[in-house]
């Protein structure tokens, strides 16, 4: 394959719409609102049902930091067993210990549990310590792929990073390019990073279907309508991955 546009999704509708547009991989999780928690196994059974693309599964048990107790990480190697003996294709993970580097101990018995699994290190990589010594873990550990935004908001804000991780790395380890990625970013990408690896969710803000609607009454973060719904748009995955036929 000449590049991997991957798609974050949350819902089935966005997975169908993903592959519609013309995405080669998807991550899927919950909650993208605030940066993905771990999907349930209904759900991914559920995008396999619709959609015949390789599926890697986000696996994040609450929002926050990425320095975990021994409760969220007993959650984490069960959904690793439970995501293997489904048959994902792989895992998106990431621990950290206090003092910034990757949890080297945690992340070996992640790794162990996914088996033949593919294995992404998330973004925990973006608030990392030093990243090039975390690389090099990651390629220790046997880790696939490193999604990153070049330790900036946003994957432009970061190509000067990116660009030097994807020149060290010298293809031991895929640096998937995330965080503001949109077909004229990736446009300006190629050409300074040398990259072909992309994670995007294309989203658009869809209208609720409800049209008796109860006002003043949030059910989750303030500031957030409760009658407005992220979708994937196929139209925006369908624009990134022509600008990747032509330049990659």
């Amino acid at each position: 394959m000449k590049y991997v546009l991957e798609t974050c999704v949350d819902s089935v509708q966005s997975a169908i719409e993903a592959q519609k547009g013309g995405a080669t991989r998807l991550e899927l999780c919950s909650n993208l609102v605030i940066g993905g928690t771990s999907p349930s196994q209904a759900l991914y059974e559920q995008v396999k049902e619709h959609t015949n693309l390789e599926v890697r599964a986000l696996l994040r048990p609450r929002f926050g930091d990425f320095c975990y107790d021994n409760y969220e990480f007993q959650v984490l190697r069960s959904e690793v067993k439970m995501f293997q003996k489904l048959g994902a294709d792989g895992i998106v993970i990431g621990i950290l210990n206090p003092d910034g580097t990757l949890n080297m101990e945690q992340m070996k018995y992640l790794k162990e549990d996914a088996k033949d699994m593919k294995v992404t290190l998330h973004r925990a990589f973006d608030v990392c310590k030093d990243p090039y010594e975390t690389m090099e873990k990651a390629i220790e550990l046997g880790i696939d792929t490193i999604l990153t935004s070049g330790q900036k908001s946003s994957a432009w804000d970061g190509r000067e990073l990116i660009a030097d991780l994807i020149e060290k790395s010298k293809g031991r380890i895929e640096i998937l390019s995330g965080a503001g990625i949109n077909p004229e970013v990736i446009k300006k990408l190629i050409p300074y990073t040398k990259g072909t690896s992309y994670h995007m969710s294309g989203k658009i803000v869809v209208d609720s279907k409800m049209q008796f609607r109860r006002e003043g009454v949030p059910m989750g973060i303030p500031g957030f309508s409760e009658f407005e719904i992220w979708q994937t748009s196929s139209e925006n995955i369908k624009l990134a991955a022509q600008v990747l036929e032509e330049l990659v």
